[in-house]
């Protein structure tokens, strides 16, 4: 079962709102329960590895070096978040109350957000799209190689006024001026993955998920940082 169903589902709802995320969410994931069950070959079966892959699979190849292709830092990004961003919220309600600037991203059927403790699910519509544009192009690729699907982890997305200061005072070295506050930056985990058919090692899962990105980079669409202690790829749309 090819991903067109997800596809045609996703394209109607251009910024949606939290019920039509909700409801959207729910019915790709009906759709995703019925390709487990249509695909599966054994109900015992567990983790399935792409060790071997078929001539019709592509093969996995990864980048070189993450971080030579994913150098991007705040120095850089920061100039592409004060471009494309909003003018920083100072908390939650705030983002609530500008809703024609941001948009809802708290789920989809590409991606599960993590739970938020410094930071809360909006971004602009510009970084939206690129972030379901990464998530697509990720199935899309896991399907091409004979992989089962995974969802991303996103692990940080806007930062607002009142996230910052609560992070300094736990963490001196946090800057003031981060790219997270302007609805333009996303962090994706790459050493955690949420299943949705069948688990697959993670470092697999890395390297399908280093090269959507280094070619979504190499297209002009985003910044990205290869973030080491944080262990995420810390991304801006441009």
């Amino acid at each position: 079962m090819k991903l067109e169903k997800v596809r045609r589902i996703l394209k109607k709802i251009k910024n949606p709102t939290k019920l039509q995320f909700t409801i959207g969410f729910f019915v790709v994931v009906a759709l995703l329960w019925g390709v487990r069950y249509l695909t599966r070959s054994n109900p015992q079966d567990t983790v399935e590895e792409p060790t071997t892959l078929s001539a019709t699979h592509h093969r996995i190849r990864g980048v070189a070096n993450y971080k030579v292709e994913f150098p991007d830092s705040q120095r850089v990004q920061i100039v592409a978040a004060e471009r494309w961003g909003v003018l920083p919220v100072q908390n939650r309600e705030d983002a609530e109350k500008r809703k024609k600037e941001l948009v809802y991203v708290g789920e989809s059927p590409y991606w599960h957000v993590d739970r938020l403790s410094s930071s809360i699910p909006y971004l602009v519509p510009r970084a939206a799209t690129l972030l379901q544009d990464i998530g697509q192009a990720f199935y899309d690729s896991l399907y091409n190689k004979g992989i089962p699907f995974n969802q991303l982890i996103v692990t940080s997305i806007l930062r607002s006024m009142d996230d910052v200061a609560k992070l300094q005072r736990h963490n001196p070295n946090a800057t003031e001026r981060s790219c997270h506050l302007f609805g333009t930056t996303i962090d994706i985990c790459y050493n955690r993955y949420h299943p949705v058919t069948r688990p697959v090692r993670d470092d697999t899962l890395k390297w399908v998920l280093s090269e959507v990105l280094r070619d979504k980079r190499n297209e002009g669409r985003c910044y990205i940082k290869y973030e080491v202690k944080q262990g995420c790829f810390h991304m801006t749309v441009r």
